[in-house]
Formats: structure tokens, C-alpha cells, sequence
């Protein structure tokens, strides 16, 4: 097995548990709280944060690996290090400034990213924000931190930091329910920062030192600030399209923002579970062989990740869609999660998963164009796409409510998509859709036999179970078992290079794994 490859898995694996952990934590949270106001204040007073310095932090981390690498190579690892320390320096001091501003426009802030608030929802998401917009500054180092160990092809280490942020957020959560609300917002605040504090250890032993030294005139410092804006902006593409949505969303109310917030969640499991671990070791993979002048390998690469991102993302988007009333049942419905609490969560879901596949192709060639030095289409594409997806919100939200703020995104993040295929045609002669294209019709026809079956399935064995907890579990993990044997017997016959690359990864890590609990024993 290759040490991509393996690396690949093992992040996979590693996020897989995360992310269990992570859907425990909200599920906690639905029970608790449901759609009710604490739920709608708590995701937009979290994601104001975020999106003031996350996206900054994502992008400073985007242009930092090539810059990195190309200095390593070019020069020591002492000049990058020295060039590490001034980006983090320089984050600091941002952060520090965007917090202090922040905390005084906090009324303003709230006004934008939740136009709908009034009364008691806006007062107490003023008061939350200016408590946890300092936890910026560790959103951002966190963001450096992984690039860093991402470069020293430490890629599990990343993965591991959800564990102390969900376990602290669920703890919050019981406590809370017991005592005061805003126990959990201090929690998230603790939480947020272990996220940084967890990964201080590793990046010392790969060898990392610190230094209070900026230097404004490393030409390096000036070619990265020349790079980063553009990089913001197509990096944080998929946050504002968010921050667009939830603020109509709070027009029709807050139960509306919660539930949004709940379907984003799953939404952000794939993303997370199956994207982020594949760019995680693929994006500065595709940074060394540009900076070795390696093209074709290059765009081979790049062709290849994502094809086996169509492969692995076409059935859940199908199997979400067939299961989304059942799994968001499952996850959230019980005590404050009420039955037409997980309609409406179901139906979001459904149109936003929809779009996944887009987002992660979109994605793929986002890290295409930062190794070659080229953040200005994402940018530029990035961009259309946002205006694309602001000007279907307003013309659906009328007609269709909050489906119509749902399916607006689906259709922007299509629309990117095709730009961004268009651009990379034209940047790199040897890159064409076509493999592409075909992988997806394959996948396409394997997963919709193995939607009507798995339909079919859990069609079939409801009105035999009895409808406790652990038969509705039953009965989904049957149905999915059953539909991913179906699409995995479909696609072995599809012939396609990279299912039998995930076939043998798979195995390949299974085996390994026996092998090392054999030895102990």
C-alpha cells in the first residue's frame, strides 16, 4: 500500500470515529434543545467567529503549503520555519484586533449573518457572539497548526482533534440543561480552543519553533498576502453561501435557522468524513509534484482523487435522499426534537446533499489551481457562484420557503462546478472531464438500482418492526449494509480503475490491521 494511500485510510478511519462522536454531540444537543431559540442562537453566534477568521485561517493554511514546500525546497527548512513563525505571528495580532472590533459591532454583526432576529433572539445572540469571538484566534492557529503537520505528512493527528471538541460540547450540553445556557456557550468556548491546544504537542516533536519575529518584507510574506485574498474568497465560498441561507432562513423563523443548522451538520459529516480526509493528503501531494515540474503526474492525480470522490459520494447522495426521513429520526428525534422537527430537517437535507458531489469536485480543483500558484479563478468562480446562489435564494424563498433556500445552493454549487471544469481546461492542456464524466454515469446507474432496492428494503421491513430506538436502527443499518453491497457487486462489473483502487486500500487496510492485533497476541 502506498503511503498516500494509507495515510488516506487511516485519517478515514480516524474521522469516521470523530465524526460518530461528533453526531452523538448533536443529537445530545437536539434532544436537549430541539429548534428552539438556544439552538438558532448557538449555531449563528458560532458561526460568526468562524466565518470572520476560519475562512482566513483556511486560506492562510491553502497558500501556506505550496509557499512552504517551494521554500523548503528551494532554500532550508530553517527559512520556512522562520516564514511559519511571521504568518503565525501576524494571525495573532489579526485576530486580536478582528475580536476587539468585533465585540463592539456585535449588534451589526448579529444584523447581518441573522437578518430576522428580534427581541429576546437578537439580545441573547449579541451576548453570545461577544463571548466567543476571541475564540477566533484559535480557530485561526488551529487552521496553521494542521497545515504545518499536514506538511510533515502527519494527517491523523488533524483528525483527532473533534475528539476533545465534541466530548467537551456534549459534556457543556448536559450541564447546562441543569444549570444556565450560557454554561454551554463557555463550554464552546473551551472546546474551540482545545482544538489548538491539542495539536501543540505534535507540532513541536516534527520540529517546530517558535518565534516572536515578523519579517513584513520576506518577499515570500508579500507574494502569500498577494495570494491569500483572492484565496478567502474561494476557500469561503461554501461559508457565506451558509451564512446567505441561514440569515433568509431566520426570516421565517428560528426553529428554521436550528434546522438548517442540524441538516448542515450531516451535510458536514460526508463533506468532512470523505472530502477534507482525501484533500487532507492529496493537496500537498498535488504541491510537490507542481513545484517538481511534474504536470502530468499532476493532473493524473488530480483526475484520479476525483474520480474516487464521484465513486464514494454518488450512493450517499442517493442513499441520503431514499433515507433522510429515517436517519435524521434516528439521530435526532426524541425529547425537544419533535416529529415535524425532523420534516422539515429531512427535506433540507435532501436538496442540500444534493450538491455535496459539487462542492468536493469544486474543491478538489480549488487545491488544482492553489498548487499552481493560481488563486484568482477560484476566486473569480468562487464569486460567481455566490452571486449566483444569493440571486436563486431571493427568487425561491417566496414560493418554496425553505426548500427554496436549500435548492438555491444545490443549483450555485453546480453552476461552479461547471466553471470551475471550463478554467481548468484552459489552465492545463492535458486536463479534460471526460474520465470524469464517465466514472459518473457508472456510478450514477449503480447507485440509482441500489436507491429503489435499499427503498424497496426499508420499505418492506418497517411494518414488521416494532418501533422502539433500536429496531429503527436495525432497521436502517440493514438497509444500508444491504445498499452498499448491491452498488459495491454493480460497480465491480462497471470496470472502473479507481473503485478497484478503493477496493484493495480497503482490504489492504483491514489486513494490516489483523496483522498488528495478531502480533500483540
Amino acid at each position: 500500500m502506498s503511503k498516500t494511500a494509507k495515510a488516506t485510510f487511516f485519517l478515514m478511519v480516524v474521522t469516521i470515529l470523530s465524526k460518530i462522536i461528533g453526531l452523538a454531540r448533536d443529537s445530545v444537543l437536539a434532544s436537549a434543545y430541539g429548534t428552539g431559540m438556544y439552538v438558532a442562537v448557538y449555531n449563528t453566534a458560532n458561526k460568526i467567529p468562524v466565518v470572520l477568521f476560519a475562512v482566513i485561517g483556511s486560506a492562510l493554511a491553502t497558500s501556506l503549503i505550496p509557499l512552504y514546500n517551494k521554500l523548503s525546497n528551494e532554500d532550508s527548512e530553517e527559512r520556512a520555519l522562520s516564514f511559519l513563525n511571521s504568518v503565525i505571528n501576524i494571525v495573532v495580532i489579526a485576530c486580536l484586533v478582528i475580536s476587539a472590533v468585533g465585540i463592539l459591532a456585535a449588534g451589526p454583526l448579529v444584523r447581518i449573518f441573522a437578518v430576522g432576529y428580534e427581541g429576546e433572539a437578537f439580545r441573547l445572540c449579541v451576548q453570545v457572539t461577544r463571548i466567543l469571538l476571541p475564540t477566533i484566534i484559535f480557530v485561526g492557529l488551529a487552521n496553521i497548526f494542521t497545515a504545518y503537520l499536514q506538511i510533515k505528512k502527519r494527517f491523523v493527528i488533524p483528525g483527532l482533534i473533534g475528539f476533545p471538541y465534541s466530548i467537551i460540547i456534549i459534556i457543556s450540553i448536559l450541564l447546562s440543561t441543569r444549570t444556565n445556557f450560557y454554561v454551554l456557550i463557555f463550554g464552546a468556548f473551551i472546546a474551540i480552543a482545545s482544538k489548538t491546544i491539542f495539536q501543540i504537542p505534535f507540532i513541536y516533536k516534527e520540529g517546530y519553533k517558535y518565534s516572536r519575529k515578523i519579517d513584513l518584507h520576506d518577499q515570500v510574506m508579500k507574494d502569500m498576502m498577494i495570494l491569500v485574498i483572492p484565496v478567502i474568497i474561494g476557500v469561503g465560498a461554501n461559508q457565506i453561501n451558509s451564512v446567505v441561507d441561514e440569515s433568509l432562513a431566520s426570516l421565517l423563523g428560528t426553529s428554521i435557522v436550528a434546522s438548517f443548522g442540524y441538516a448542515r451538520r450531516l451535510y458536514e459529516f460526508v463533506q468532512a468524513l470523505f472530502i477534507t480526509s482525501i484533500l487532507s493528503v492529496v493537496y500537498p501531494k498535488f504541491s510537490r509534484l507542481v513545484v517538481s515540474d511534474k504536470i502530468e503526474r499532476f493532473v493524473d492525480s488530480m483526475i484520479q482523487t476525483m474520480n474516487v470522490i464521484i465513486i464514494v459520494l454518488v450512493p450517499i447522495v442517493i442513499g441520503c435522499g431514499v433515507l433522510a426521513k429515517p436517519i435524521v429520526e434516528v439521530l435526532f428525534q426524541r425529547n425537544a426534537f419533535t416529529a415535524e422537527d425532523t420534516i422539515i430537517t429531512a427535506n433540507i437535507l435532501i436538496i442540500y446533499v444534493t450538491g455535496v458531489l459539487a462542492f468536493a469536485l469544486r474543491d478538489v480543483m480549488s487545491r488544482g489551481f492553489y498548487s499552481l500558484e493560481d488563486s484568482k479563478t477560484p476566486m473569480t468562480n468562487g464569486v460567481i457562484a455566490i452571486i449566483f446562489n444569493v440571486g436563486l435564494n431571493l427568487l425561491f424563498i417566496k414560493p418554496l420557503g425553505y426548500k427554496g433556500l436549500a435548492l438555491a445552493t444545490s443549483i450555485s454549487a453546480y453552476i461552479g462546478l461547471f466553471l470551475f471544469f471550463r478554467s481548468m481546461n484552459k489552465k492545463v492542456n492535458y486536463f479534460s472531464p471526460k474520465k470524469n464524466i464517465i466514472v459518473f454515469v457508472k456510478c450514477f446507474v449503480s447507485a440509482a438500482v441500489m436507491g429503489i432496492l435499499v427503498r424497496f428494503i426499508f420499505s418492506m421491513m418497517t411494518p414488521h418492526l416494532n418501533q422502539g430506538l433500536i429496531f429503527k436502527v436495525a432497521n436502517l443499518g440493514i438497509s444500508v449494509m444491504l445498499g452498499a453491497l448491491v452498488y459495491a457487486i454493480i460497480m465491480y462489473f462497471m470496470r472502473v480503475e479507481e473503485y478497484n483502487i478503493l477496493v484493495n486500500l480497503f482490504t489492504r487496510g483491514i489486513k494490516v490491521r489483523i496483522k498488528k492485533i495478531t502480533k500483540k497476541y
